[in-house]
């Protein structure tokens, strides 16, 4: 093989790898004995709502490079109707947003249903009188999944996408005009949560890293 052709199978195989890492997703399952729900995978954990179970053990199915993987946990209660789950496995990660979003700003919402992933485009509403994060979207949801727990994401300011919230539910505003109905989300002023929760004071294990999962 000369040096040059050799040279560009490096590249090759770097922008494979690249490609490979992109396609790991911070959407996760969340499988109880009274079903599943969705969460995301933070840079400080696993956020789910634990509208299926809010103690005991559960399985987390995590999205690689390669396709699906299933790793056996314990659910944790974090406070502010939040729970998180730990597995000794070096997950797909996103950065969280600690700002109060602006009145109209664009977000986009992922999830995970029967068919697969979906993401569907939205803005942020604000409205008098009500408290919290609200939603609008643009295309109406795959209706054969469960959107409860689906991550809500904006763009920080450098360029990469940062978990707001996690969809919690619908909010009917009924007035003189037409009815309107609002997503709702469980945002930063719960998710700082996850970022001072304390594990236990015993030494943690490094995360595993297997070759299956590299």
């Amino acid at each position: 093989m000369t040096r040059a052709l050799l040279f560009a199978s490096i590249l090759a195989l770097l922008a494979g790898c690249r490609t490979y890492s992109n396609l790991a997703d911070p959407i996760v399952l969340v499988q109880t004995p009274q079903g599943t729900e969705l969460g995301v995978s933070t840079t400080h954990g696993v956020a789910f709502l634990g509208r299926t179970a809010k103690a005991g053990r559960a399985e987390l199915v995590v999205w690689f490079g390669d396709g699906p993987s299933i790793e056996p946990g314990l659910i944790e209660p974090i406070g502010g109707d939040l729970y998180t789950i730990d597995v000794p496995l070096k997950l797909p990660t996103v950065a969280l947003s600690f700002r109060d979003p602006s009145d109209g700003e664009p977000v986009e919402i992922r999830g995970r249903g029967p068919s697969g992933p979906w993401k569907v485009d939205g803005r942020i509403v604000k409205l008098e009188g009500v408290e919290g994060i609200l939603l609008e979207v643009q295309a109406p949801f795959d209706e054969a999944s469960d959107q409860t727990g689906a991550g809500i994401f904006v763009l920080g300011d450098d360029g990469h996408s940062r978990l707001l919230g996690l969809l919690s539910g619908r909010l009917a505003l009924i007035g003189e005009g037409p009815d309107r109905v609002v997503l709702t989300a469980v945002g930063p002023t719960d998710l700082w949560r996850l970022v001072a929760y304390r594990r236990d004071l015993r030494e943690q294990e490094p995360a595993v890293r297997r070759p299956d999962l590299l």
